[in-house]
């Protein structure tokens, strides 16, 4: 365990699989919620509330700090519903009228008044991960990074409201007025989920920055849920997501020698474009394939309509010609022939020498579309 906790590279991954961890439990709940902007809101907001408690109490970290930089994070929130609520602005545009504006004055105020702290903006954005091992605490005779033990211990909380108000939170998610009618109080659920986003976002800042926070809270989120329906497997495969970003980002970050918060987050993104693009059930590769389908389940309908709507009339030899199609469905070869191969592979009609014919199947399916030029018979 020692050489754990010696260990530089398996502290900088630790730190950062714990702020993932962290951020993605009420990560998940905000995307769903269609809230997701508000952890970028807050993560930016609270930086606002960490210099205004430096200036008035000079605590750089403890309960007032995480109280300060919360409470900012919240009024940010606070702020964005009241615009929105004025009717001047949509929602989207009163949160990003509100936290930039408190994220510049924060800054204003770190250059006008703290420009011997080590805190300035690139920290911010990016944080120290690299120097968490740095500052240590000793706990049972070992040295464990400061940062550990307080990410730590949001995780725990965390963990245990999501655990203890799983139930509300999850009916809040997807019936709010449900969820109000038994007595849930989905608006108060919101503002928890808020408020743990502000203390995470609190206690991984020095370490991760804004950057890596926010990507923790909306990226693993946002992948897991487009690989799994279900909310609980989709809260695990997010965490997983989160620590093999961590673990990923920083063998990227040493081999390119690049920032590792950027690193870990560009990793988390690349997830994300893998599962858009190959995600079974929502990625654009099924998109494409389910869309192919239904063209050519369209195509088939429409021949197997067109057959039958001319079966009888005097034209009934000729437009059950194969070359007939090109003419009169206004196909070319290649789909003519596709079609014709894909409907004799589903029964639909069968092969008379050069003539297409229905089968028993194709006219039950014909019945129920006509050719889009023909009037029904």
């Amino acid at each position: 365990m020692s050489t754990l906790f010696a260990s530089i590279p398996a502290m900088i991954v630790l730190t950062g699989a714990l702020v993932g961890l962290a951020a993605v439990l009420p990560g998940t709940f905000l995307v769903l919620r269609g809230s997701a902007m508000l952890a970028d809101a807050v993560s930016h907001a609270i930086v606002l509330g960490i210099i205004v408690t430096w200036l008035a109490t000079g605590a750089m970290g403890g309960p007032l700090q995480i109280a300060g930089a919360a409470g900012a994070g919240l009024f940010c929130v606070w702020l964005a519903e009241a615009l929105a609520r004025s009717g001047l602005v949509k929602a989207d545009a009163a949160i990003g009228l509100a936290f930039p504006a408190m994220f510049a004055l924060g800054i204003l105020l770190i250059n006008l008044n703290a420009r011997n702290l080590h805190l300035d903006a690139d920290a911010v954005l990016l944080g120290q991960i690299g120097l968490v091992w740095i500052e240590t605490v000793e706990v049972a005779g070992l040295a464990v990074p400061r940062a550990v033990l307080t990410l730590a211990g949001v995780l725990v909380l965390n963990a245990a409201f999501v655990a203890a108000f799983w139930k509300e939170l999850t009916l809040s998610v997807f019936d709010p007025g449900l969820a109000a009618a038994f007595g849930f109080r989905p608006r108060l659920l919101g503002n928890a989920l808020l408020a743990l986003t502000a203390v995470t976002a609190v206690a991984g800042f020095e370490a991760v920055g804004a950057v890596l926070f926010v990507a923790f809270a909306i990226v693993p989120p946002a992948t897991a849920l487009l690989l799994s329906d279900r909310l609980g497997r989709a809260l695990a495969l997010a965490a997983l997501l989160a620590v093999a970003a961590a673990v990923a980002g920083y063998g990227v970050a040493v081999a390119g020698d690049v920032s590792i918060a950027g690193a870990m987050a560009c990793v988390a993104g690349a997830f994300l474009a893998l599962a858009a693009l190959l995600a079974p059930g929502q990625g654009l590769l099924a998109g494409r394939r389910a869309a192919r389908a239904a063209a050519a389940d369209t195509d088939a309908r429409a021949l197997a309509a067109h057959l039958l709507t001319h079966a009888g009339d005097g034209g009934a030899e000729e437009e059950a010609e194969a070359r007939a199609l090109s003419d009169h469905l206004m196909w070319d070869g290649p789909r003519a022939r596709r079609v014709i191969l894909a409907s004799l592979d589903r029964g639909l009609i069968a092969r008379a020498g050069t003539r297409l014919r229905l089968t028993a199947k194709g006219r039950a399916v014909a019945s129920e579309t006509r050719a889009p030029h023909a009037a029904p018979r």
